[in-house]
């Protein structure tokens, strides 16, 4: 349960302990949304993760009594029975308003609810409300703040989503990727992160900006976390277990160079220490030839971005940010010819890292999950180049937390796995995840 005096820095809440707890008990549900009630006015105001709600206690006690008169049997209660939700802002909420980080009308966005929100309710799960995002998942930023240095981003864009997670407000949030905006964020604020194979998981009921790169996911404290999250929002999911270490591929300098050089100094002594715990590293040319793979996801992204939002800003274009705009005026240089080209590139790129893959013997990759610490201040998210080809490719990414800089900023690794191969690449996480730990 919650200790209502914890400050910001406690540890966020591990949604497969909690969830025994408030399952196995009537009253149990509604003294957690108590205490949680007394962290949320102590947090929520100088992190500010959420919109606000008035009377959203009163709305969450109201649906957790409603979800116990549903299912009175404790042996036979949902796997999210009652786990509070944070929800990104673009994405569809019955009874809730969409605003998508913009001051665009909400009836812009109005439509059915998201399938992926609908999975997880259906599984147990309580709205905590509507996370803050950037506007239109791209880059102008919100108010929210990084919970282990309010003086930093928490990244983005789901920037709300990952501060909720790692300030112990919610176990459990969704979020969306389009470049790095579910791994970065995870790493930046110390949580663990998932970018599923996009097919995996609909998009409907999501509010889009580059549909053929847009994926659905999730951040959680641990990994265990994530895929109890995961069994339930991806409809097919098999669980697996894997009782041997996975080898793991490290990209071309082409790719690592893009990282600051605290980055690289700490992935190398990421990949030093995994090393002497026995984990086989092995260096390949996989994305030689980086600054092209990364022009073609920015240029595919601005070319379905301004497709999805022609109307919208033929009607609203003067209430967009200009760093908005600037991507959706990028279009005009993307003809048809190199938006085709760019997104053949997606299943080209996926080719490649998968037969490097068999060729090199590797199970997993993995790369820095940013390019260095969150940067102070919270007018920019950070840089999400370190993301993009493993989202270009529509991989299954899992972010883990990797140890912390000098001055006490999280860090992270991404681990990615073949095409559909989401149940591997958790299973594998957790065994490098408390190998991680010790960085």
């Amino acid at each position: 349960m919650i200790n209502a005096d914890m400050d910001i820095d406690r540890t966020p809440i591990d949604l497969t302990e909690i969830v025994a707890e408030l399952s196995g008990d009537d009253e149990g549900l509604l003294r957690f949304l108590d205490e949680l009630e007394e962290a949320f006015a102590a947090i929520e105001p100088r992190v500010e993760a959420f919109l606000e709600e008035p009377g959203r206690f009163e709305r969450l006690r109201s649906d957790a009594r409603d979800l116990l008169e549903r299912h009175p049997d404790p042996d036979r209660r949902p796997p999210l029975f009652g786990i509070p939700l944070a929800v990104k802002d673009i994405f569809n909420v019955d009874g809730f308003e969409t605003r998508a980080g913009t001051s665009l009308p909400p009836v812009t966005f109005a439509g059915p609810e998201s399938t992926a929100v609908s999975r997880l309710r259906e599984a147990g799960a309580l709205i905590l409300g509507k996370s803050v995002t950037t506007e239109f998942a791209y880059l102008a930023n919100g108010p929210t703040r990084n919970p282990n240095d309010l003086e930093h981003t928490p990244g983005g864009s789901s920037s709300g989503s990952a501060a909720a997670v790692a300030a112990g407000l919610s176990p459990l949030a969704l979020g969306s990727q389009t470049v790095g905006s579910l791994v970065r964020p995870g790493a930046f604020c110390g949580i663990c992160s998932f970018k599923p194979s996009q097919s995996r998981v609909p998009t409907t009921g999501v509010v889009p900006l580059a549909p053929s790169v847009d994926h659905v996911g999730l951040l959680a404290a641990n990994v265990a976390s994530i895929e109890a999250g995961a069994a339930v929002m991806i409809e097919d999911w098999t669980p697996r277990e894997e009782r041997s270490t996975p080898v793991l591929g490290i990209p071309h300098e082409d790719y690592l160079a893009r990282a600051e050089d605290t980055g690289r100094a700490h992935f190398g002594m990421v990949c030093e220490l995994l090393a002497s715990e026995g984990i086989e590293l092995r260096w390949t040319d996989a994305l030689r030839g980086y600054d092209e793979i990364f022009q073609r996801h920015f240029d595919l992204c601005a070319h379905e971005a301004a497709r999805c939002h022609a109307e919208w800003r033929e009607s609203w274009g003067r209430k967009y940010d200009p760093r908005t705009l600037k991507l959706l005026d990028h279009a005009g240089v993307v003809d048809e010819a190199r938006a085709g080209e760019c997104l053949a590139s997606c299943d080209e790129l996926r080719s490649r890292l998968e037969c490097c893959m068999k060729d090199e013997g590797v199970d997993l990759w993995m790369a820095p999950a940013a390019t260095g610490p969150a940067p102070l201040g919270i007018g920019s998210t950070g840089n999400g180049v370190m993301n993009a080809p493993w989202t270009h490719a529509r991989m299954p990414t899992l972010g883990i937390p990797a140890g912390r800089t000098g001055d006490g900023l999280p860090m992270g690794v991404q681990l990615t796995g073949r095409m559909h191969a989401d149940e591997r690449v958790t299973a594998w996480g957790k065994l490098v995840e408390p190998l991680l730990g010790r960085s």
